[in-house]
């Protein structure tokens, strides 16, 4: 600890140019001189350069002091600014991880990720409007989900329905909001209060994640509609195949089983020549209709060719793929597709295989269904064939 200070250093030269001005000679003799000519002239010089010096002291003083306010000002300026453009900094870094986000996974990643460093860890939350139901994109903080949801419909003005235990919260919301349609909200506490620039970056963010769900719901429409052929709503044979690969590896992996259904509609050139391609038309997008009405979510539905049709079973044995091909046959053949007042009967060849343990090749499994679709169509139709009976036939 310094005991003399830079302030003190000052006091102390001026006691050493006051002692040496009272004991000086040459400078009493020049006050001397000065007191004579303020007796001369009836003058009162000192006084008023006692009073000037005052002034001017007091002049340093003030300018000292509004120095420091300047510099404390800019100081805090600076801290200002360089907390603007931190935030600005991560609301950047938020907008280039919801650039590389095209699915709602990726995009709640983003949002876990970034969103505790926009809110100044103030506990958040972001709900996600759907057509049905409100889904949960993030929530940071011991909130209820019910309350986020009570406090959402509130913000966009919808009609609350009555939660048990949901209460509204006291929170600041975002609406995220896409050309006029609502998109879902962004919640924060408002303890400890938001200024206007946290208010401004955190706008911004619920519009840049308004606008990433958006285009995300696009991608999936696009996708959707480039893999699934328009007419049955099935998987095209391109994106079947890459299904069949990836269900195969899993099941090795799992050590589950896996099955595999072909079949082929009988005589369907006769349903097009008879009726018209339209009323074909007509009969394909019934079946697969029926086929999502029948099967799981899990299963595969795939338009392998003109009127052909694959059905990939996880989890399912051969047994099992026998009963849900005896299901769909009965189904096609017990309700004819009505086309212009008329009933067109339906029926279908069916082929099943359980894939082996460990099997991987795709080509493999596909031709031990055909096979046994074959043998069916060469039993007369309207049935369905294993391979294994395949095999204990040939």
């Amino acid at each position: 600890m310094r005991i003399i200070g830079r302030n003190d250093l000052f006091l102390l030269l001026g006691l050493a140019i006051a002692l040496f001005a009272i004991t000086s000679q040459p400078i009493g003799r020049a006050v001397a001189y000065v007191q004579e000519v303020e007796r001369s002239l009836g003058l009162q010089l000192l006084p008023g350069l006692v009073i000037l010096a005052a002034v001017f002291a007091f002049h340093l003083v003030r300018k000292r002091q509004e120095a420091r306010d300047e510099a404390l000002t800019a100081a805090t300026e600076l801290r200002q600014a360089t907390a603007r453009a931190e935030e600005m900094e991560r609301l950047v870094e938020f907008g280039k991880a919801l650039a590389e986000s095209l699915t709602y996974d990726s995009i709640r990643a983003a949002a876990v990720s970034h969103f505790s460093k926009l809110t100044g860890d103030r506990p958040s939350w972001a709900m996600v409007r759907t057509s049905t139901h409100w889904r949960r994109l993030t929530v940071t903080g011991d909130i209820p989900l019910a309350d986020c949801e009570r406090t959402a419909q509130m913000t966009l003005g919808e009609t609350v329905l009555p939660g048990a235990g949901a209460k509204h919260r006291n929170d600041v919301t975002f609406p995220m909001i896409v050309a006029g349609e609502p998109v879902g909200v962004v919640g924060v506490a408002a303890d400890p209060p938001l200024d206007e620039q946290q208010r401004s970056v955190l706008a911004a963010a619920a519009a840049m994640l308004a606008v990433s769900l958006k285009n995300a719901e696009l991608f999936q429409v696009v996708h959707e509609n480039s893999v699934r052929d328009s007419l049955t709503g099935c998987f095209n044979r391109k994106h079947a195949m890459e299904v069949i690969d990836g269900e195969l590896r899993r099941a090795r992996r799992s050590h589950l089983p896996l099955s595999m259904i072909m079949f082929d509609l009988d005589h369907f050139k006769q349903i097009n020549d008879g009726y018209g391609h339209l009323c074909g038309d007509a009969v394909l997008a019934d079946v697969g209709q029926r086929m999502n009405a029948v099967l799981r979510g899990s299963d595969v539905k795939c338009r392998y060719g003109g009127e052909e049709f694959l059905i990939l079973l996880p989890d399912t044995t051969a047994a099992g793929a026998k009963r849900v091909a005896e299901l769909v046959r009965t189904k096609l053949e017990e309700t004819p597709v009505r086309w212009n007042n008329i009933d067109v009967p339906v029926t279908a060849s069916f082929g099943l295989t359980a894939a082996n343990p460990g099997e991987l090749e795709v080509k493999s499994l596909i031709g031990r269904a055909d096979a046994a679709l074959y043998r069916a169509k060469q039993n007369g139709r309207n049935c369905v064939f294993s391979a294994d009976e395949t095999e204990a036939l040939a």
